[in-house]
C-alpha cells in the first residue's frame, strides 16, 4: 500500500474513533501520536495522517453542512459512522488539498469504503464526493 493511501487509512480512523468515543480528532489524534512513540508496536503517525485530520478539524463545521444538505435521504446522524467519517475525510481532502488531484481524492475515498463499509457505500461516496467536485470552486469561494 503506498504511504498516502496508509496515511488516508490512518486519518479515517482517527475519525471513526473520535465519532465513535464522542470527541474531538484532535484528542484522538494526540493519543495516536503518544501510542507511537511509547510502543513499537503501533503504527507511525506521517506527517501527512496529521495533516488530513487537523485539515479536516479546521473545516468540520462546513464538511457536516455540505453533507447534511446534498447527502439525499440521508440524516449525518444516521449515517452509517464508516460512511460518514470517509465522505468527511474525502470532502477534506478533495476540496481543500490543492496536491490531490480530485479523482485520486475520491478513488481513494471509495477505496476505504470497500473495505470498511457495505457493498452499497462505495456508490454513495463517490456519488457524494462526485456532487462536491461539481461544487468545489463554489464551496471554496464561500
Amino acid at each position: 500500500m503506498a504511504a498516502r493511501s496508509k496515511a488516508r487509512k490512518r486519518a479515517f480512523q482517527i475519525l471513526f474513533e473520535a465519532d465513535q468515543r464522542g470527541t474531538t480528532v484532535q484528542t484522538v489524534l494526540a493519543d495516536w501520536i503518544r501510542h507511537s512513540r511509547s510502543d513499537d508496536r503501533q503504527p507511525p503517525v506521517t506527517e501527512y495522517t496529521m495533516r488530513l485530520v487537523e485539515g479536516y478539524a479546521g473545516h468540520v463545521a462546513r464538511i457536516d453542512e455540505l453533507i447534511a444538505t446534498y447527502a439525499v435521504d440521508w440524516d449525518l446522524d444516521r449515517m452509517p459512522v464508516a460512511d460518514r467519517n470517509i465522505v468527511r475525510l474525502g470532502a477534506y481532502e478533495l476540496i481543500w488539498e490543492d496536491e490531490t488531484p480530485d479523482a485520486v481524492a475520491i478513488d481513494e475515498a471509495v477505496q476505504l469504503a470497500k473495505e470498511f463499509s457495505t457493498d452499497e457505500s462505495p456508490a454513495f461516496v463517490n456519488g457524494l464526493l462526485g456532487r462536491f467536485k461539481e461544487l468545489k470552486p463554489n464551496i471554496r469561494r464561500s
